[in-house]
């Protein structure tokens, strides 16, 4: 029984490797480059829309409001980067439906590259709403004294996310697998549908943990940099 599909190789050469996460995971990002630009070169504005739209509007608006739930003000600057996550990871645990298929979710590399997006996307947009200045400030709130447990914090919740989100489909995997070969004709459907139902709680999950992060970082740097303004006294 393979733990991850990092131990399918098809090719290598020195350090370099070829296996079956890095063809899945650039399979999947063509599948919805592919699919995003078929459903989107006709979009229309009046009443009568494609299906495609319908589900599409239905999509966004409510990626837009959980971002907005959360707190941040304007999804619209979020949604690009929030909503590729969510839609990545659930493609890539949906795909399970097809026989031999193994998430590339389901290795720790693929995990911790996504780990790292959301690492290098809450500074960033951090410093795109307040400043370098502003949002590094937030570093050393309520005092300087924070400042190394706030960079062990950046650090441990990166971890947490790519360890979270691997040990979850690497383990569901398993658990099927071990089902599926005890019973295979009893369980398949039902796993089936609870890996997809598994699927779409962690894409769920991971999206709005990052969500969560990006919005505590522009909002303690809004905070830091935010000065007082008097108010005018009535005569």
């Amino acid at each position: 029984m393979k733990l991850s599909p990092d131990e399918t190789i098809f090719w290598q050469n020195g350090f370099i490797t070829i296996n079956l996460t890095i063809v899945t995971t650039w399979a999947i990002m063509l599948v919805m480059v592919v699919g995003a630009a078929l459903i989107t070169r006709k979009l229309k504005t009046g009443i009568r829309i494609s299906h495609w739209q319908s589900i599409l509007e239905m999509l966004v608006t409510t990626i837009n409001n959980q971002i907005k739930e959360i707190g941040l003000k304007k999804p619209e600057d979020y949604i690009g980067f929030i909503g590729t996550l969510f839609l990545f990871i659930v493609v890539s645990n949906f795909l399970i439906v097809f026989p031999w298929y193994e998430p590339p979710t389901g290795s720790l590399s693929t995990t911790a590259a996504l780990a790292i997006c959301v690492f290098l996307a809450v500074p960033f947009f951090g410093i795109v709403k307040s400043g370098i200045g502003g949002y590094l400030k937030s570093y050393i709130k309520p005092t300087f004294i924070m400042l190394p447990f706030n960079l062990i914090s950046e650090a441990t919740r990166t971890l947490a996310l790519a360890v979270r989100l691997f040990g979850n489909i690497m383990s569901g995997g398993m658990i099927v697998a071990i089902l599926l070969s005890i019973t295979p004709f009893i369980f398949p459907i039902v796993m089936q549908a609870l890996g997809l139902l598994t699927g779409m709680v962690q894409a769920y999950i991971f999206s709005i943990l990052a969500t969560v992060y990006i919005a505590a970082a522009v909002h303690d740097s809004k905070t830091t940099d935010k000065k007082e303004i008097p108010t005018p006294s009535k005569t």
